[in-house]
């Protein structure tokens, strides 16, 4: 009789065995996690069989139901995992519980991995040939395997997440690259004797909604502009590259500034269907009369200091931006008359707008500051740079950045 109980439980021992040897077989062939939570369930089923089995996984801080067999959804939606099951913290046989939601499971089996509860297992059965539970009789047998699949669920889970970071940190980084190519290098940028420019483009996402652009209408005029799209980040990204596209057909000499706003208007409504718009400054600039026309489509006003007459005012001529309304009427045009050594700066307000713990901070005053001293703009240009530095540092800023100046002589 010793002999045959001994034997028996060699033999279960050894099935137990290769029932995880075939389980670490399906892991190690890299199976999906369907695939293993369809072994699990047949070893559990079929070979140990047992009757009810109900799996919960914490997954994203939610409890979840990952392998449900012989039980009905009326008995999962008594169960809360966080009321019901949480106060277990080892193997708890439900015989004698008084909690009704569990009347219609045997056992609960809490999971681990690093030292941290991440999933349940409630199992039930009726009693076999030999008047023993099946639960009973495999219950450590049963915690193992359980463990096995719950850990490598959580590990391909994670590995998945780590994959899918890392294809979209790819995607950005091709994004990133592409916007960059759109936005003018130093050596795209129109050169003139009588004109100095600066530039800084900092996406804060990688990508984002900021764009600036110079374009040489002819010979003697020079267009720019500074945009920023409402929001940040992919969306804003391809709305401002198909503005761009759009900006350099319909920006030439011959184009009116009141015409060119109301077609780039148009255009705006058309691509971001109401759900973004655009704030943008534009200006046109003739080198031989030194004469600057603008419109002010509800952006920033840029900065123009006079250090003849030590005089800094801000451009804000123009109209509401551009996607607001279907028609946008009252377009004003500015006009001025640039002198020699004169500078001017616009910029989006992620240059001045700073976090500072629940309050936003306006940095235009130290603009306004560094733009007026004696220093040429490059000097100027250097210390925007150190601000921008210093406060990226700090983690104060949350914006996209872009920032051009031009210098007249």
């Amino acid at each position: 009789m010793l002999d045959r109980l001994k034997k028996r439980r060699v033999k279960q021992n050894k099935d137990s065995l290769n029932h995880i040897l075939e389980l670490t077989q399906t892991i190690n062939q890299g199976q999906t996690i369907d695939d293993l939570l369809y072994e699990y369930k047949r070893i559990l089923l079929d070979e140990l069989k047992i009757e009810k089995v109900l799996v919960y996984n914490l997954f994203n801080r939610s409890w979840e139901v990952i392998l449900s067999a012989g039980v009905d959804e009326e008995e999962i939606n008594k169960i809360d995992v966080e009321k019901n099951l949480l106060v277990f913290d080892d193997i708890e046989n439900l015989t004698f519980s008084s909690d009704e939601s569990l009347a219609g499971f045997d056992s609960v089996i809490p999971l681990r991995s690093r030292d941290k509860i991440i999933g349940y297992v409630l199992i039930g059965d009726a009693e076999d040939r030999e008047g023993i539970s099946p639960t009973i009789k495999h219950l450590v047998f049963i915690q193992i395997v359980s463990n096995i699949i719950v850990v490598f669920i959580e590990n391909k889970r994670m590995q998945d997440v780590m994959l899918e970071q890392e294809a979209f940190k790819r995607e950005m980084q091709l994004a990133s690259k592409i916007q960059n190519q759109l936005i003018p290098n130093a050596k795209e940028l129109p050169s003139h004797k009588r004109l100095s420019i600066q530039t800084v483009y900092l996406p804060h996402l990688g990508v984002g909604g900021d764009y600036y652009d110079f374009i040489q209408l002819s010979k003697n005029t020079i267009g720019f502009c500074v945009a920023d799209v409402s929001g940040k980040g992919i969306a804003a990204a391809i709305l401002m590259s198909n503005f761009q596209a759009i900006l350099r057909t319909f920006f030439t000499n011959r184009v009116s500034p009141v015409k060119l706003i109301s077609l780039l208007n148009k255009r705006v409504n058309s691509s971001a269907n109401n759900e973004k718009f655009i704030t943008m400054f534009l200006g046109k600039y003739n080198l031989r009369t030194r004469k600057l026309t603008y419109v002010n489509a509800g952006h920033l006003p840029p900065l123009l200091y006079n250090p003849n007459k030590n005089q800094l005012i801000s451009l804000d001529k123009g109209c509401i931006g551009l996607g607001m309304l279907d028609h946008i009427m009252g377009i004003e045009v500015g006009k001025v008359k640039i002198e020699k050594k004169s500078k001017l700066i616009a910029f989006t307000d992620g240059l001045i707008e700073l976090e500072k713990g629940d309050e936003i901070t306006n940095k235009l005053s130290f603009l306004k500051k560094t733009l007026s001293s004696e220093k040429d703009l490059a000097d100027n240009f250097q210390s925007f740079r150190d601000f921008i530095a210093e406060n990226y540092n700090r983690k104060t800023i949350f914006d996209d950045i872009s920032l051009i100046g031009l210098e007249f002589y």
